[in-house]
Parts: C-alpha cells; sequence; structure tokens
C-alpha cells in the first residue's frame, strides 16, 4: 500500500506547485529553450519510419536562439533497414512571434543494409538547412513551428537523401 500511496501523494503535491495562474505575465528569466518533433511512416513493403529529434537552445536576444539540434531516425522494409544518427548546431531568428528565419548544420552517420542483395554501407554526410516557417502559440511560452527548409549542400545523385527540400514541423518550450 505504501508503494501506491507515495508516488500518489508525490504526483499530487507536484502538480499542485507547477499550477499556472490564469490571466497573470509569466516571470521567464530562463533563456533556455527545449524542443523538437517525432515522426512516423508506414509505406509499400512493409515500410516503417520512425524518427526523432530533440533541441535545445538558448534566447542570446529576444529574438535570437542558438543551440544544438540532434536526429535519429529508423526505417525498416522488405527490402532494407537505415538507421541515421545527426548532430549540430542551429540559429533561428524570430519575427513578432509569428515567423522565423532558420539555419540547422547537421552532420549525420548513417548504416544501410540492403536485404535483398546483403550489401551493408556505413557512410556520413553533412547537411546545411537554411529556411524558415510559421509559428502558433500553443502555450504561455511554447509554439508549434511549421517551415520548410532547404539542404545547400545536397547533391543529386551523390547524397543519401532523395530531396534538398525538408518539411518540418515541431514544437519548443521557453521563448
Amino acid at each position: 500500500m505504501k508503494k501506491f500511496i507515495i508516488p500518489l501523494i508525490l504526483m499530487i503535491s507536484g502538480s499542485a506547485f507547477s499550477q499556472v495562474s490564469v490571466g497573470a505575465t509569466p516571470q521567464n528569466n530562463n533563456k533556455w529553450t527545449f524542443g523538437g518533433g517525432i515522426g512516423v511512416g508506414f509505406g509499400s513493403n512493409s515500410a516503417f519510419y520512425l524518427s526523432a529529434s530533440p533541441r535545445v537552445g538558448y534566447r542570446l536576444t529576444d529574438d535570437l536562439e542558438g543551440g544544438v539540434a540532434g536526429s535519429i531516425s529508423w526505417q525498416t522494409s522488405d527490402y532494407y533497414r537505415s538507421t541515421m544518427l545527426g548532430v549540430g548546431p542551429f540559429l533561428n531568428y524570430y519575427i513578432a512571434r509569428t515567423f522565423y528565419l532558420s539555419a540547422n548544420y547537421q552532420h549525420y552517420f548513417i548504416n544501410y543494409k540492403d536485404k535483398f542483395y546483403d550489401y551493408k554501407m556505413n557512410t556520413d554526410e553533412d547537411a546545411l538547412y537554411l529556411g524558415g516557417g510559421y509559428m502558433q502559440r500553443i502555450g504561455n511560452n511554447s509554439y508549434m513551428q511549421l517551415g520548410i527548409m532547404y539542404n545547400v549542400l545536397w547533391k543529386e545523385n551523390e547524397s543519401v537523401f532523395s530531396s534538398g527540400l525538408v518539411p518540418s514541423i515541431g514544437f519548443v518550450v521557453g521563448l
């Protein structure tokens, strides 16, 4: 019974102290921001895709944020399997907390296996994404970001990516 009551009391007391009064102006002296996105996809030939892209930023000014972003994705189908890990810095400039411009460098480590031909490949690739998008406020200092980026380092027939154009959907807390 103690194993049930003690965690319940901790959860109730934690939620009681984390309430924000309605109509009050938040005192956000913390300059750290957190966010990212997740993705899931399905396709033909039993294809399955799962990804996560966390990010940690720091507000350099009210409208300029810099930080580190990461990404991990896993894909599998009847014919192939791949894992990709990326990490790098980013810089975002916010325009009236409605729009943003973004630059994001990522260095990717890629592991690919073709199940049909029994071919394996380990490689890495750099990407420099430039773009921007729209932001929608979803809480006191939380936003959903909808944008589009273009990898200016992408080269057709040389890149592991099928296109240089990348749509993005993510969330950020702390702005």
